[in-house]
């Protein structure tokens, strides 16, 4: 009897140029990242890509030569799950549960939320990088096994901004 670990992946959004020790340490034994938009600085990515395979998506600030080689939308396949990644939820182009999409990501809003709507996760894990308002520093975690999502989101101890 094979027994398959689930897959973790890490999702991570809005670090405006900032990765956080924090956010490095809650990533680490992921099995991929996810990068929802407004990297802000291309170490970032490669910061991230340091700690497993990544996909990444542009954000609205997210500008110059190295942002233009990242998509604005993206699909990845793990676990025999869809996860379509966008940074803004608002330019959604497709309806998710037609084209068979088990997650979508987003970020921008910097406000960690998810939500089942007809089958389909909603994932938005908040904003890693400056804290903005009385906003969360947060990541999520997405863990598939057995062909099922669940998320989790985690809300990081930083000092200062």
């Amino acid at each position: 009897m094979i027994i398959k670990k689930p897959i973790l992946i890490g999702v991570i959004s809005d670090t405006h140029g900032l990765l956080r020790p924090e956010a490095v340490d809650a990533l680490r034994g992921s099995d991929h990242i996810i990068h929802a938009g407004d990297v802000g600085a291309p170490e970032i990515l490669d910061k991230l890509r340091d700690i497993a395979p990544m996909t990444a998506v542009r954000g609205n600030v997210d500008k110059g030569d190295w942002a233009g080689e990242l998509p604005e939308k993206d699909v990845l396949e793990s676990g025999g799950i869809l996860i379509y990644v966008l940074h803004d939820l608002q330019q959604l182009d497709l309806k998710p549960v037609g084209a068979g999409v088990a997650v979508v990501v987003s970020g921008h809003s910097h406000v960690p939320k998810q939500e089942k709507r007809d089958g389909v996760l909603y994932f938005n894990p908040g904003s890693a990088g400056p804290r903005r308002f009385k906003l969360p520093v947060s990541i999520g975690k997405l863990i598939v096994e057995g062909g099922v999502v669940r998320g989790e989101l985690l809300q990081m101890r930083v000092s200062g901004s």
